[in-house]
């Protein structure tokens, strides 16, 4: 069963941007708890780390802020598997419960003066919810998206998911920005700080409800009328799509290392390193943020027109060239240097954004597309843009040089260059594979099959 137009029209018709925001409301919510973390760090390192000293606390919140990361895999694992065996639309629903759940706790955490020892055990405790369900919900969101997307537009329909999570930033951002406008410093470490955790409640409410309304995706409809939904779909992603799994950790080390240090880290680096202001640190936040909302559409279009790869190897191409130069623009500390070096940063990100998650969405067969996105979104994330942070604070305070971002940025652009080279073009594939009309363990060559349906579209 292939997407035709007619089914594509039927797509459209049947509520094709409400499942976008389906899609993309719970991104937006996970990367707005994430993204308020990261901005408030410096804050968050007094409240629950009083006792140690300015480095020593920071380096703390980002090792918590890594916890969140390892333990992704499992929640990967747990939402993976429900995906691909029972549908995609139960584990959207699932998952922004769960992420709410987390940072609700973290919202509502006492202090360590009230509490004592407690309080950053709360805090590990409500990180590891967090990311547990994190580990849901890339995989969950693009593959819906994915499926939903008609054929000739995926890479548009795709880029919706960071879009989402982009405005999450942003909105995170100006959040931030508002807390040291309206409050004092005071006011903002007595109480401010809980309250964009809070608002998590209600956008996660209305995010559930959205996803309590939507269907699930044709390609998976597809998959329970033939018969042939996989028991055991994370075994099947190593036996016989291990390729591709591979291929989708090196996309997202390229996509999530760029990411974090571009709107997680940079915000920090620019407070403690360059000695911006608070304000202003968090001003060239949104700037980049509002810089990426405008571009990943454009990405997603641009690779709808021409393909997936050569989108991404732009990309990479400026990363390698351009992080260096940007990095010591931003160092002059002026706010006009601020601005074009973020902006510069921010831009080449958007590339990635637009086009990488339908690039790993369309390497996978339909039964086992969730778990292998999951799975390997989360080690990436894991085992190297969660330690960003931290490495990035470490190695500069070991080695007094201001520069260790860019050379991280260069060395991430040069992985994601080898990934792709291994990688055939995907644009146009039809979503549903020959793996996923056959029976579990009749077919086993899910590594030449893309090039096959490339051919065929």
């Amino acid at each position: 069963m292939s997407r035709t137009s007619d089914a594509d029209r039927q797509v459209a018709k049947t509520g094709l941007k409400r499942n976008v925001v389906a899609g993309a409301i719970g991104v937006l919510v996970h990367w707005f708890d994430w993204a308020i973390y990261a901005y408030l760090a410096t804050t968050i390192a007094v409240i629950f780390f009083p006792s140690q000293d300015g480095a020593a606390g920071l380096l703390s919140v980002f090792a918590v802020f890594a916890v969140a990361f390892f333990v992704r895999p499992i929640g990967s694992l747990i939402f993976g598997h429900l995906g691909d065996r029972y549908g995609r639309k139960k584990t959207l629903s699932i998952v922004i419960v769960t992420m709410a759940a987390g940072t609700l706790l973290l919202g509502l955490i006492p202090s360590y003066d009230s509490i004592g020892i407690l309080a950053p055990i709360l805090l590990v405790v409500a990180r590891i919810i967090q990311g547990i369900a994190a580990g849901g919900e890339f995989g969950s969101a693009a593959a819906f998206l994915a499926e939903y997307a008609p054929t000739k537009r995926r890479g548009l329909g795709v880029s919706w998911l960071e879009f989402g999570s982009v405005l999450g930033f942003l909105l995170a951002s100006l959040v931030v920005a508002g807390l040291h406008f309206w409050l004092d410093p005071a006011e903002v470490l007595a109480w401010g700080w809980r309250i964009p955790f809070l608002l998590t409640v209600p956008l996660a409410l209305v995010g559930l409800y959205i996803r309590l309304k939507i269907e699930d995706t044709p390609e998976y409809q597809a998959l329970q009328e033939l018969d042939t939904v996989s028991s055991a779909p994370i075994r099947e992603v190593f036996t016989h799509n291990s390729k591709q799994f591979f291929q989708t950790i090196g996309i997202e080390i390229f996509m999530n290392c760029t990411f974090y240090v571009v709107l997680v880290y940079l915000i920090t680096y620019q407070e403690q390193l360059v000695g911006m202001p608070n304000d202003q640190a968090a001003v060239l936040s949104a700037v980049a943020s509002l810089t990426a909302i405008a571009i990943i559409p454009l990405s997603g279009i641009v690779s709808d027109r021409v393909g997936r790869k050569p989108v991404l190897v732009t990309a990479g191409i400026l990363l390698i060239l351009g992080s260096y130069p940007l990095f010591m623009l931003m160092n002059q500390g002026s706010v006009l240097a601020g601005f074009f070096s973020t902006f510069g940063l921010a831009a080449i990100l958007a590339l990635i954004l637009g086009t990488h998650a339908v690039t790993v969405a369309e390497l996978f067969p339909t039964r086992t597309r969730q778990s292998g996105l999951s799975m390997a979104y989360s080690i990436a994330g894991a085992f190297f843009a969660g330690t960003l942070p931290y490495i990035n604070t470490w190695l500069i305070d070991l080695t007094g040089n201001n520069m260790v971002p860019a050379f991280t940025l260069m060395v991430v652009g040069l992985i994601g260059l080898v990934t792709l080279y291994t990688m055939p073009e995907t644009r146009g594939v039809d979503l549903l594979h020959d793996s996923d009309r056959a029976p579990a363990g009749t077919f086993s060559k899910n590594s030449e099959e893309v090039a096959q349906n490339t051919a065929r579209a």
